[in-house]
């Protein structure tokens, strides 16, 4: 018998397992999935937000031009951001009235983009880019007024007696336009507004005559 004890071997240190460290990674995957999940939902409620703030300051800055100027802008149908003319409205709007953008410079505005960074997409009723009077209507040709249903086809203007005579929408975080909204010209000024869902999230404004003449009339116009 040995007179001095020996002391016990040292285990080595023992590592994490190929399945203790799956599960770990597991456990992280679901703890982040469950946070990232809200923070994506919390960015895309405030994007929506900001998007509606901008549509109001679009509409403001129309009634606050059509109050000095007695008309509507055409478009701005330029697309080149170098130009000299990108973010002014056209003489012309064409016939029937053609789709283009917000024409920021020419309405005061700083910014031309959505929340998404695209343009602000606009129509306007070509009989409101004359002098406009108390008795200017909306007009009355199916491929040149423009109408507004929800994904059932149901009006959401008063399409018989005050249809929109200008509207303007962004594209949404899917950056393109949704539903009626993709075929502006097949349709004859045929629009979609819903809300937002997997298929569709445009989020748009538009405008009757009864809030620009208001507006007119408050502004001494009539």
């Amino acid at each position: 018998m040995s007179l001095f004890p020996i002391a016990p071997r040292a285990e080595p240190p023992r590592g994490f397992s190929l399945v203790e460290l799956t599960v770990v990674m597991v456990i992280l995957g679901l703890l982040l999935g469950g946070l990232l999940l809200p923070l994506a939902a919390q960015r895309d409620l405030t994007q929506r937000r900001a998007a509606e703030s901008g549509l109001m300051e679009i509409r403001e800055a129309l009634l606050g031009y059509a109050a000095l100027h007695d008309v509507l802008p055409c478009p701005d149908l330029e697309e080149n951001p170098d130009a000299a003319t990108y973010g002014e409205a056209e003489s012309d709007c064409g016939s029937p009235a053609r789709e283009g953008f917000v024409p920021f410079k020419t309405l005061g505005l700083t910014d031309a983009a959505d929340p998404w960074g695209q343009r602000w997409r606009y129509r306007v009723d070509p009989n409101f880019i004359d002098a406009i009077k108390l008795n200017t209507a909306a007009d009355s040709q199916e491929s040149r007024h423009l109408r507004i249903v929800n994904a059932a086809g149901k009006d959401l203007t008063a399409h018989s007696t005050e249809p929109a005579i200008v509207l303007f929408y962004s594209t949404g975080a899917n950056v393109r336009a949704d539903g009626e909204n993709a075929f502006f010209e097949a349709t004859g000024g045929r629009y979609e507004s819903n809300p937002p869902s997997e298929t569709f999230d445009d989020q748009m404004l538009w405008l009757a005559r009864p809030a620009l003449f208001a507006r007119l009339i408050a502004a001494g116009k009539f």
